[in-house]
This record gives structure tokens, sequence and C-alpha cells, in this order.
């Protein structure tokens, strides 16, 4: 049985500064996706460099997948609402990802892989988040985990709030995994009519939510469905002055789900090259001359 949780005081709640609607786009052979979290946002959204948002019904919007192709520099957190995806490395890891389970990856100093649909029909639905390594974790070596949906841990509120806990901490529950230097804390939230969630946030880390279904309420402002909510962290998100913001609350007033992510952030320059991101141009030049020359993940 999943426990009731009495939800932590929050005593002053964020306010959203802005709403963000994502880009539709399409990745790897032609999947069809909502890019969420753009790189003109990575800076004020650090440690989070991208998040993507795919749903679709129809195979022809997700059948090709993502064939073989590079990281560098950062993590990639992919989470299956519904479907069954087949991931492949070049450092000999394969699993299946499967309905409600994520996968996390730390590419590291580099790593090359695919990740493949195992249907044919039915919803394909998910995210996939990028995660920054600070400079001193770039070069280390690459990093596999299949956490299926069982090893989530997951509590419900006393208003019937179900909350999973993919990593980090919210009303003490702690997730499947946690990370040092960013600290990410990354919820699923399933609210039912008429009910209110709230959870603890760090004053300093960046925050966001993002509703996949239905609409939630946010210091007084509406974030409808497909938007995400940028959360203010400065002293003016509060009522009252020179006191800083040390969580959110939520209000559905229907049927709802989120994500909720957080993150501390690394302050750190951030270079992008498509799946490449590094700290410097030259960095990244040695990133591409490594993959060119077939020994990216041989690097360090």
């Amino acid at each position: 049985m999943k426990p009731i949780t009495r939800l932590e005081a929050v005593t002053q709640p964020r306010t959203i500064e802005r709403i963000v609607t994502g880009v539709a786009t399409s990745d790897g052979a032609g999947v069809k996706l909502t890019r969420v979290l753009t790189q003109n946002l990575q800076q004020r959204l650090d440690p989070f460099l991208m998040l993507d948002n795919f749903r679709s019904n129809d195979p022809d919007e997700y059948i090709a997948g993502f064939p073989d192709h590079p990281h560098r520099g950062f993590e990639t957190v992919t989470y299956l609402i519904a479907g069954r995806m087949r991931h492949r490395d070049s450092a000999g890891h394969e699993g299946l990802l499967q309905n409600g389970g994520v996968q996390w990856m730390t590419a590291g100093r580099g790593i090359i892989h695919s990740e493949m649909p195992e249907q044919e029909n039915g919803v394909m639905e998910g995210f996939q988040l990028w995660l920054n390594l600070p400079a001193r974790r770039k070069m280390i070596p690459a990093w596999y985990r299949d956490i299926p949906k069982t090893e989530i841990p997951e509590y419900t509120t006393d208003e019937g709030v179900t909350v999973r806990v993919i990593a980090g901490t919210s009303n003490g529950v702690s997730g499947a995994m946690t990370r040092e230097d960013t600290e990410p804390l990354y919820l699923d939230i399933d609210m039912p009519a008429d009910s209110l969630f709230s959870t603890t946030l760090p004053a300093n880390h960046n925050a966001f939510i993002y509703v996949y279904r239905g609409e939630l309420t946010v210091g007084g402002t509406l974030l409808g469905e497909s938007r995400m909510g940028i959360l203010a962290n400065t002293p003016q998100a509060c009522p009252e002055p020179g006191r800083r913001a040390d969580g959110v609350v939520l209000i559905a007033s229907g049927p709802t789900r989120a994500i909720l992510v957080s993150g501390k952030p690394l302050g750190e320059p951030i270079v992008q090259h498509g799946p490449f991101v590094m700290n410097t141009k030259e960095e990244i030049y040695q990133a591409v001359k490594d993959f060119n020359e077939g020994h990216l993940a041989d690097a360090g």
C-alpha cells in the first residue's frame, strides 16, 4: 500500500515567473516531439539543458526511433509513461524501458547509444531530460541504469495526490536516484480534481513545472496543458520582503498530471554543439574530433 503522507509546511511558495510553450520538432530518425526546454533557457534553468516531451499513438511518428548517436558531457534521464523502448550502447549496456520506467544514463567522456521502440502500435509517451555535469566530472566513464516502475518510490497524500519520486526527496520520501553536484528533484504528480499539493524546494535551486494533462494554478497563475511554468526563485517571488521562496503549492481544479523538476545550478559556462555539452569551444572541437576518429568513449 502507498503511504499516506502529511505535507511539509511551505511558508513562502514560489510564483510562476514565465510560461513557456514548447516547440514542435523531430529528432532521431524523425520522431515527432515537443522541445520544451530549449538552449535559450539553459542558463536560466541551470543545471538542466533540455526537456523533450513525446506523445503519439501514430507509429509513423515514432517507429523509426533514435538510432546510434553520440553524447558527451552530461546525463540523460528518459521517463517512459507509455510504450516500450530498447536501449543499447557502446559500453555494452542493454535494457528495455517500459511503462513507468526510467533510464538514467551518464554520457561522461563519451557514449554512443540507440533508443528504439519495441512496439508497432499503441501509445508512445514520455520525457527526456538532459542534466548537466560539472566540469570536473564531464570526462568520467559512461554509466547506465534501468529503473523499472516498481523501483520508483511513490506516496499518496491525504487529498489523494499520487507522487512518483524519480530523483531527490519530497515530503520525506527519497527517490530512486540522487546526484551530489546538481541535487535534482524529479517528481511525476497525479492530482485528482479539487486537490492541493505542496513540497519544499531549496531556495537556490532552479525549478520548473510541466503540465501534461489538465491544468494547475500556481501562486494565482493558471498553467495550462502542454505548458511549462518557470518558478521564480528570487526574494521578489515572496510576499514578505527579504524572504526567499521555500517551496511550491499546486492547486488542480480537475484531474491533472505534471512533472516538477528542480536542481542546484552549477554556475559554469555551457557550450553545446548538438549531442556534446562542454565548458569551452576547444572541448567541443575535441569531442567532434574524437567522435569522427572513432574513439569518443576512449578519450580522457
